[in-house]
């Protein structure tokens, strides 16, 4: 099957990459820049891109968007993390929506941010969306899906938790500090984190893109969420370091912006994979210890 990807250029769609030809696929990369073997090129601002690269294909993954915790959230920065989606994704659902031979799925990028903020509350695909700016652009991101959804294509909106890599992400922004024994919790550590490792990750992406009977929103996260003191405290036992440091809420809203702070660190997502749980679905890393041996390897 040839499965076109955007956002192959960050570290889920690398990882998907190297999965997709493993398994014997041919891949499109969609690129902003000029296009080599294996690429086409788009621009989502100018609203441009080549339709013959997705006509005929077998999926399409969107993982393209600006990172949402790369920096403060400042008006700017977040009308880019916003128009980044919205941009790309309905410039993505409309062409495919007009294509002759269109791919028979796109798996779209979502995030847990959908949820919002919403204590020990156990979230499934079957719960309402949240508050607040990452609620919010989930919500639009979505639903500028539309014009595929109405021409008949099938629509994944994954909506991944904290994916575990020593590579990049979360994850790989903490090492350093944990390894020089400066970890610690986040405020009072009690927030539920929501997590998936990178194999997970990939493997439900795999599944989504196989399985005909997946439709609508998908919680790509591991069935066994942690509190953040948990997840400290694991961090710490798996890296041989001591993780007994606590970061004041006052000194993550003063460093990053009250709003990012507040949602993105201090805010509590206990998202269960309820769609997967159904379909069978077995995570090669269903617990923290195991998922934590795996990333850092």
């Amino acid at each position: 099957m040839r499965i076109v990807v955007t956002g192959a250029s960050g570290l889920i769609g690398r990882a998907l990459l190297r999965a997709l030809l493993s398994a014997g696929h041919e891949t499109t990369v969609l690129v902003r820049r000029a296009a080599g073997p294996g690429e086409a090129r788009w621009d989502p601002a100018a609203a441009t891109i080549e339709p013959a690269a997705l006509e005929g294909a077998g999926a399409v993954v969107h993982l393209a968007g600006a990172g949402i915790g790369d920096s403060r959230w400042s008006a700017a920065r977040k009308e880019i993390i916003l128009r980044s989606r919205l941009d790309s994704t309905t410039l993505l659902a409309r062409t495919l929506a007009a294509l002759e031979n269109p791919p028979s799925v796109l798996v779209s990028a979502s995030a847990m941010g959908y949820y919002g903020d919403r204590g020990d509350e156990e979230l499934t695909e079957a719960s309402g969306p949240g508050s607040g700016f990452q609620a919010e652009v989930c919500r639009a991101w979505e639903e500028s899906t539309a014009p595929a959804e109405a021409a008949g294509l099938r629509v994944v909106h994954l909506r991944s938790a904290v994916v575990l890599s020593r590579h990049g992400g979360a994850l790989g922004r903490q090492l350093p500090l944990f390894r020089f024994g400066l970890g610690g919790r986040l405020g009072s550590g009690k927030q539920w984190l929501s997590w998936i490792t990178l194999r997970d990750e990939i493997g439900v992406i795999l599944r989504a893109i196989e399985d005909s009977s997946l439709v609508g929103p998908l919680n790509a996260s591991a069935p066994a969420p942690v509190t953040n003191r948990e997840f400290t405290k694991a961090l710490g036992r798996a890296l041989h370091r001591p993780a007994v440091f606590a970061v004041p809420p006052f000194a993550l809203r003063l460093a990053l912006g009250r709003q990012l702070a507040d949602e993105l660190l201090l805010g509590s997502l206990r998202v269960l994979p309820g769609r997967l749980t159904e379909l069978g679905y077995r995570f090669q890393d269903p617990a923290l210890p195991g998922a934590l041996q795996e990333a850092l390897r």
